[in-house]
């Protein structure tokens, strides 16, 4: 079942245009009062060469739920992944200002499903298992100077109702956070879970991917990640505009 948080609002609605992912960066983004930001910002080649994913626009786009399982378990880590299995994930995330200048020192937290949909330090997941007191699939890092922070972990599984995704949260100065999700290209979701271990284990009939996703509708495709994947690993980088 879909959970209570990660329901459309009454008012939610898919976007009129879509940006291609080739021509756009996304990030999510909130201002202090709760209030939605929408931008759209040419870059001379100079502020373009610094976004990790080569883009050379910056939109900033509205905040997407932070679903029911947030929390901070306090661990400033790279490697998340503890004792989970699945494909390995090199997860890059770029925080950057409304021009596209990155923002040092901002804290991004993460925190994500593993293969059969379960989410740590919470009762009531797939299969009635109570994760409470474990940590597997979250954590925190600091951006560098070039406002990256990058993240050892696993391709995030699915649960019905939602597409495979990661959350994230960034702390900003002056007491604003920004709140998200980056999502996965379908096909390579799909691929992944028809055939490689453990996400083969579960039939996926009761799979939801991006275009039946209200959430990863609503973001559009700047808020999927660019993503490869090589042999039995995978790489991911996503940049987040965050707004003034």
């Amino acid at each position: 079942m879909t959970h209570e948080r990660d329901r459309p609002p009454r008012n939610a609605g898919t976007p009129k245009g879509r940006i291609s992912r080739r021509g756009a960066l996304a990030g999510l983004a909130v201002t202090v009062g709760g209030g939605l930001m929408l931008a759209r910002h040419s870059l001379p080649a100079r502020a373009a060469a610094n976004l990790i994913t080569g883009a050379d626009v910056c939109t900033i786009m509205p905040e997407t739920t932070a679903g029911p399982f947030y929390f901070d378990p306090e661990l400033e880590r790279r490697d998340i992944a503890e004792d989970r299995d699945g494909l390995p994930l090199a997860m890059h995330i770029q925080v950057v200002d409304s021009g596209c200048v990155p923002v040092a020192g901002a804290r991004v937290d993460v925190w994500h499903c593993d293969a059969q949909g379960v989410y740590s330090g919470y009762r009531g997941q797939p299969g009635g298992l109570d994760t409470r007191g474990e940590t597997f699939l979250r954590g925190t890092q600091f951006a560098d100077e070039a406002g990256v922070v990058s993240f050892a972990t696993i391709y995030p599984g699915w649960y019905p109702g939602r597409t495979p995704h990661v959350h994230f949260r960034v702390f900003l100065p002056g007491d604003r956070t920004l709140t998200g999700q980056m999502f996965f290209p379908d096909a390579i979701s799909r691929a992944l879970y028809e055939s490689h271990a453990p996400y083969d284990d579960r039939p996926l009939d009761g799979a939801t991917f991006n275009d039946r996703d209200w959430i990863a509708r609503r973001a559009g495709e700047a808020a999927l990640a660019e993503l490869t994947r090589s042999g039995e690993s995978a790489e991911a980088a996503l940049v987040i505009a965050a707004g003034a």
